[in-house]
């Protein structure tokens, strides 16, 4: 038997699949099996993507694989690889390296701990009172009388030696699972509540076609207003799912939205719902995954990368909160999760669902639409108020400001969404117009100034007035790469002292909330911040917590505070800088401003007072096409107009982008790679766009081509060959050369 296998390696130059002779103990070899192989001078891991009886060449001319090597992949992921290296223009080996079990190339296996179990004789030392035993001694059996078994670490591996010694216990190696950390955060019921009739309605429809042998094969589109109960018609979908016996897949956008999402899944399904992301250690998503592999788990949650669960039988994959760009993935393959769950439900039989309160064009245009037009407790959406800030200088509005006054004073809670994180935007001498850049990139450093980045995990841990007035100066930071510089007290240039600080991040709002607030010991009114400056899930988790459980306060943020979260006694929201992705270079400028603001106003207004809501938008375009829209929640309008728009463009869905970005550590270099693809896209039924310069990246030239066509199909397949042509010479000169296909 010959298997074919896909050297996991990361260059464009080595295009497999390779022979391999399986001998007669590979028998059980089948495709996607993980194996070690010979591969030149090297050993390296592949995946087998097919079986044949026959090679081209001679069987003793083939080399045997050296072992089988943990757990491989189920073949339709082996066949979701392949055709994501085709639609991405990437190669499979780089597919296949992202579906494979975390740490399956470091040797990452189950963890096994020495576990002591009673024996009969220990038993009976414990009944009869006649077997010699220290107090210590019978301590430990009476432990383990009522454990059944307990890891020998915390029991005292001597002692338990010498009762092994005597037959009074056995010590064994065992399988201990490493599980994740549950965050109870957000309202969670085992119960699931009366639905609406809406409600009611979508799942029917979704119910008939879990049922179907053959559902929509362009799945489903459930756009209801924030606070309409989406996720308990995702949790009616899934338990649908597993009463027929098949799997699910639900995705989030963010890490920082996944604890509040597993925990209404985990409540309501218990152990059988798994947890996929990069903010676990590489042993819980190991065992994690393997329980989704052997089906002990059949429910997974996550981000983007849980689209590659290995689960048996997928039944529905729901995409979550549909509309956010961290949806896209951004090393090679750069492929975007909800085209690969769309291509896994449509060969696997399963049913498609995205929802959203604000979905994309595309998906309004291409999917079926089930509404959920109002939310599950009847209150309205909260009225918005649009400030103009031109002529103000401030950060805060004084209508902003009085509204929170009005807020504390009432003990209630607010929500206040500025989507840049820092304290400043950036820093200038005002002497001689210095900028303080990034030597690696070519971009402005972003002022920090919080002693501690992490925010408080407990009411109680807000930060006082005195630690920003004694806190230190901080530092300067690439938000692109990392480098970080301290603050200069003096320009470089000039040796001016004078420097200047612009804009506002969301370290300063939190500075300006305390100093508008002020602080009273009697009436507690905590400040929590939660942006990617939080290193950790747990940290982002305990703010969130936090926030929740507080009577009263504030949360400000980046973009993930307008991101599905459920906190009933919000009563106000506030955007600040709402334009500023108006000011964004993308044709989906306007729709991300829109759904910015139309998501952040949904966190108000829910639950006790609601009525008694509002949304304040700061802006410097009061008149913006987007915001007018977002103030009177029209989401269909607005979609409406965009798709009127976009038709005219030809933008999607009514044409299809690509992106090819060359990099150098030398500027002619990158020119010269783009400008050899250009040369082999002459001749495309397609628009090529460029070469044209992009700002320097981590010490790297950058020069990009767009690729606008109406044919998908064919402009992929020739942007591939294309790249096939001209990346392995490019490589050899130290460029390197990535394809964007659908581009956010």
């Amino acid at each position: 038997m010959i298997a074919r296998v896909q050297p996991l390696t990361r260059t464009r130059a080595v295009r497999g699949p390779f022979d391999y002779r399986l001998n007669a103990e590979q028998a059980d070899v089948a495709v996607g099996s993980l194996l070690r192989i010979p591969f030149g001078a090297q050993r390296a891991l592949g995946v087998v993507v097919e079986l044949a009886e026959h090679s081209e060449l001679e069987p003793e001319r083939l080399a045997e694989p050296e072992a089988v090597v943990g757990a491989g992949l189920r073949p339709d992921l082996v066949a979701l690889a392949e055709w994501m290296a085709r639609e991405y223009c990437s190669t499979p080996a780089r597919a296949l390296s992202l579906m494979l079990a975390p740490g399956a190339a470091d040797g990452t296996g189950a963890r096994r701990v020495l576990v002591a179990e009673l024996t009969d004789a220990g038993e009976q030392a414990l009944g009869n009172g006649q077997t010699r035993l220290t107090d210590g001694q019978r301590a430990v059996l009476t432990a383990l009388h009522a454990t059944g078994r307990t890891p020998a670490a915390e029991l005292g591996t001597g002692g338990l030696r010498r009762l092994e010694s005597r037959g009074l216990v056995a010590l064994k190696r065992r399988v201990r699972p490493r599980r994740p950390v549950k965050h109870a955060v957000g309202s969670a019921s085992v119960i699931a509540p009366p639905l609406t009739a809406d409600q009611d309605a979508a799942l029917g429809a979704l119910g008939h076609a879990l049922a179907d042998a053959h559902p929509p094969p362009e799945g489903f589109l459930l756009q209801g207003v924030t606070g309409s109960g989406k996720t308990e018609v995702y949790l009616g979908a899934v338990e649908a799912t597993l009463a027929a016996g098949r799997s699910a897949i639900v995705l989030v956008p963010e890490i920082a939205l996944t604890p509040q999402v597993l925990w209404r899944f985990q409540v309501r399904f218990g152990d059988i719902v798994a947890v996929l992301h990069s903010a676990l250690s590489l042993g819980e998503r190991h065992d994690e995954w393997m329980r989704l592999r052997t089906g002990e788990a059949r429910v997974c949650v996550g981000p983007r990368s849980a689209v590659f669960a290995p689960v048996e039988n997928l039944g529905l994959v729901v995409v979550d909160e549909e509309h956010e760009s961290s949806y896209k993935h951004e090393g090679d393959p750069r492929y975007d999760a909800r085209r690969v769950a769309w291509w896994r439900a449509r060969h696997s039989g399963a049913v498609l669902v995205f929802g959203s309160a604000t979905p994309r064009p595309e998906s309004v245009r291409g999917m079926r639409r089930l509404a959920l037009p109002t939310r599950v407790d009847r209150r309205p959406m909260p009225p918005v108020e649009v400030l103009d800030m031109r002529g103000h200088h401030q950060p805060l509005h004084p209508e902003t400001r009085m509204a929170l006054a009005d807020l504390r004073r009432a003990g209630g809670k607010a929500i206040l969404l500025l989507n840049r994180r820092g304290w400043s935007n950036f820093l200038s001498c005002r002497s001689c117009g210095r900028v303080w850049l990034c030597p690696n990139c070519d971009v402005a450093l972003v002022l920090h100034r919080s002693r501690n980045q992490n925010p408080p995990t407990r009411p109680d841990q807000a930060r006082p007035d005195a630690e920003w007035a004694a806190g230190p100066s901080g530092f300067v930071a690439c938000h692109h790469c990392g480098h970080r510089e301290l603050v200069p007290e003096r320009c470089p240039s000039c040796a001016s002292v004078s420097v200047a600080r612009h804009g506002a991040g969301t370290e300063r709002i939190e500075h300006e909330l305390h100093e508008a607030l002020g602080s009273d010991p009697t009436h507690p009114f905590p400040i929590f911040r939660l942006d990617a400056d939080a290193a950790t899930l747990d940290a982002r988790a305990g703010t969130l917590q936090a926030f929740e459980h507080a009577s009263a306060g504030v949360l400000v943020g980046t973009q993930m505070v307008a991101k599905g979260h459920d906190f009933p006694g919000v009563s106000l929201g506030v955007v600040l800088d709402a334009d500023q992705t108006l000011r964004f270079p993308d044709f989906r400028a306007e729709e991300r401003t829109f759904a910015l603001i139309t998501q952040l106003a949904g966190r108000t207004g829910r639950g006790v007072g609601g009525d008694r809501s509002r949304v304040l938008v700061q802006t410097l375009a009061p008149h913006a096409r987007p915001i007018g829209y977002a103030v009177r929640h029209d989401s269909d309008g607005f979609v409406a107009d965009e798709l009127t728009r976009r038709e005219v463009l030809s933008y999607p869905p009514y044409g299809s982008l690509i992106r090819v970005i060359c990099s150098a550590p030398e500027e002619g270099l990158a020119r010269e790679a783009a400008g050899a693809l250009h040369a082999e896209l002459t001749g495309l039924d397609a628009a090529v766009l460029g070469p044209a310069p992009l700002f320097r990246l981590r010490g790297r030239w950058r020069q990009q081509l767009v690729i606008k066509a109406q044919q998908r199909q064919p402009a992929i397949d020739a942007v591939g060959r294309a790249v096939a042509t001209v990346a392995p010479g490019a490589a050899r000169r130290g460029a390197s050369v990535s394809v964007d296909v659908d581009p956010q």
